[in-house]
This record gives C-alpha cells, sequence and structure tokens, in this order.
C-alpha cells in the first residue's frame, strides 16, 4: 500500500466541539455587555439627579413673533458653559435628536421631534459661536453652530448642526447682533 492510502485507512475521530465551553464564555460575554450597559445608565440618571437644581425649561410664547431664521438639523446637546464635556442631562437637554431651530424677536424656540422642546428667551442669549465640538461629538473646526444661554444661575452650551452648514455664520451674526441690541435695550 502507499503512504497515502495508509494515512486515510487510519482510524482517527474528528475534532468535537467543547458546546458546553463555548456557550459559557458566549453566557458570559452576554452578562458582561448587561453589566456595562447598566451601569451606564445607572450613570447617566446619577448625573440627572445631581442636576436636580436645574430649574425646567421654558415653553415658547404663544406669539412669538414672525421668525427671523429657520434651521432643520440635529440637536448635539448641552454643556455647562465653557466645558465642553460636562453634558448635561437633567430636564432631557442630554437626549440627541432632530431639530427645527426658530429664532423670533422673543428668543430661539427649539423644536425636537422625539424629546423635550424647549425655548431660550432672547434675554437669556448670551454668545453663538461656531465650534468643533461639544461632549460625544467632534466635528470639522466650524461645524457646529454653539449657542450660550443663561438657565437659573448657570451657563450652558448647546450645540447644534445645520443639515446646510453654509447657515451657520448666518445664524452667529444674527445671534451675535441680537445679543448686542438686547443688551444695549437693558442699559
Amino acid at each position: 500500500m502507499t503512504p497515502a492510502l495508509l494515512i486515510a485507512a487510519e482510524e482517527k475521530s474528528a475534532p468535537v466541539t467543547d458546546w458546553a465551553a463555548r456557550l459559557g464564555w458566549v453566557v458570559g460575554l452576554a452578562l458582561f455587555v448587561a453589566l456595562v450597559y447598566w451601569l451606564m445608565r445607572e450613570g447617566w440618571k446619577w448625573r440627572g439627579t445631581l442636576q436636580g437644581d436645574l430649574p425646567d425649561l421654558p415653553a415658547a410664547p404663544d406669539d412669538p413673533g414672525p421668525a427671523r431664521l429657520t434651521l432643520s438639523g440635529r440637536y448635539h446637546g448641552s454643556t455647562t458653559a465653557g466645558q465642553w464635556l460636562d453634558r448635561i442631562v437633567a430636564h432631557g437637554l442630554g437626549t440627541r435628536s432632530r431639530v427645527e431651530l426658530t429664532l423670533t424677536d422673543a428668543g430661539l424656540d427649539v423644536v425636537r421631534p422625539g424629546a423635550t422642546d424647549f425655548f431660550i428667551p432672547a434675554a437669556a442669549l448670551r454668545e453663538a459661536r461656531l465650534d468643533k465640538g461639544i461632549a460625544g461629538k467632534v466635528l470639522t473646526e466650524g461645524g457646529l453652530l454653539v449657542v450660550t444661554w443663561a438657565h437659573g444661575d448657570k451657563l450652558i452650551d448647546s450645540g447644534f448642526r445645520s443639515d446646510r452648514a453654509a447657515e451657520h455664520t448666518e445664524w452667529v451674526d444674527t445671534l451675535n447682533q441680537m445679543i448686542t441690541t438686547t443688551e444695549g435695550a437693558e442699559r
């Protein structure tokens, strides 16, 4: 007999998968992933509890006046002003969503389908600028419209990105002009 036939003729069993060990690893990994998600959820809830002193968000007035500007895009969240990683989660401000912004003489109306809408009165607006990031979202330089506003005794930065990024500059100019005019009228 040829050596190849001798090798083929030997009795040999095929390797068998140890299903118990494999199943144990899969269940262990699934439990680990579930634990990590549970811890993340608890951390989010704890952050909301710590920010519980934040007053309720203002609602839009019945007649805010004619729209100066409108924007359709994404809301990327809010942070403590000047601290782009300190996300605010109280009152749904940490929830990312689609957004429809409307700027009127009364203020900035933020309509978010699937999340809490809010209104920023003109007197609460402090600054508008282009930036590259806010907690959990980093874009190219100038890719994010950031509006700084006062709520209670806290200054908040809220980040928006338009579906048409070319609109950002017009928004910054109009908001800052409106803020300057409002501050001048208060003096």
